[in-house]
């Protein structure tokens, strides 16, 4: 018989005379659309692992079909070839994916992230929701913070010995949108595993928006 409940939702029963048993009955708190958008999320976050996250795509009058490059969460895809040729020529270091420690890490991040979006729409926990929350956001601010230096590094600290130098001039693409670089136009955006990314925090923005209105 369930007559107990703890500070952590989950009810308690005695039995005889020995310790209080756990029953893994947990008080669910989420409502059936947050449950279902939750568990959405959690399996639209294993895309990620095959899609790219962001773009960066270049045009120029040279290259009319334009020049890309694709992140994944383990690789760099594209036209990075292309790209590192002309880098070398403005002293811009060449990219490489075993450069980033990122890549090493990213793929498990991806997969906790899963994990914890379809066990919290299970369990229904309002507690659980709320530690997501903080660690999703916190791993967002943290990977946009880190994509930016990176860009930051790579196009401030040139080789003094490139073939071409412009006084004042650096070459760090945008975060997000466009900038003019010498002769050619950057593009920096999410790509389809961004999308996702943002799908996800949008959905914890609703759910936490749906419990400060149940509180009301």
């Amino acid at each position: 018989m369930l007559n107990q409940k703890n500070k952590f939702g989950v009810f308690y029963k005695k039995e005889g005379f020995g310790p209080p048993s756990l029953i893994l009955v947990m008080n669910k708190q989420l409502n059936k659309i947050s449950r279902i958008l939750l568990i959405i999320s959690g399996l639209a976050l294993l895309l990620v692992l095959y899609v790219p996250i962001w773009s960066i795509y270049l045009e120029a009058p040279q290259y009319p079909e334009g020049l890309s490059m694709s992140i994944y969460v383990n690789r760099i895809g594209g036209d990075i070839d292309i790209i590192n040729g002309l880098n070398h020529y403005i002293g811009m270091k060449t990219i490489h994916a075993n450069d980033f420690v990122e890549f090493s890490i990213l793929s498990y991040c991806v997969v906790f992230f899963a994990a914890l979006f379809l066990l919290t729409g299970w369990l229904a926990n309002k507690r659980l929701f709320y530690l997501l929350s903080v660690l999703f956001i916190a791993f967002g601010v943290t990977a946009m913070v880190d994509f930016w230096r990176w860009e930051y590094d790579y196009g401030h600290n040139l080789n003094e010995e490139a073939a071409i130098k412009v006084p004042g001039m650096t070459y760090q693409p945008p975060l997000i949108g466009y900038k003019q670089l010498l002769n050619f136009g950057a593009y920096s955006y999410p790509d389809f595993g961004g999308y996702i990314f943002l799908f996800s925090g949008l959905v914890i923005l609703f759910v936490l928006f749906l419990l400060l209105k149940k509180k009301k």
